[in-house]
């Protein structure tokens, strides 16, 4: 009888531990999440920028830097979109090189 109370004990302070370390590893994650999206954010941008007259000193220079920067992320999704649709529609079937 105690062996079996000892176990459940046991059980539960792990899955107590478990569920704490779960929270924590959430955090992490975002944490790492959000520093990996600074970071995109910041090399795209200095890649986008790089050789072209921005300035971000003013308000119209912030406003075209943006729309420069929004137009390339758009183009950038659309792009994706166009890959992955041509994958789709790929026949991953049908390969005759292969021999059987």
């Amino acid at each position: 009888m105690i062996g079996v109370v000892l176990f459940v004990v046991i059980v539960l302070i792990v899955a107590i531990y478990l569920l704490v370390e779960f929270k924590r590893f959430r955090h992490k994650l975002f944490a790492i999440f959000i520093i990996a999206l600074i970071l995109f954010t910041y090399i795209s941008a200095a890649l986008i920028f790089n050789g072209k007259n921005i300035d971000l000193k003013t308000i119209p220079g912030v406003i075209n830097a943006s729309k420069v920067y929004f137009g390339w992320l758009f183009s950038l999704f659309g792009n994706l979109k166009t890959i992955t649709s041509y994958a789709i529609k790929m026949n991953w079937n049908d390969n005759s090189s292969i021999s059987k």
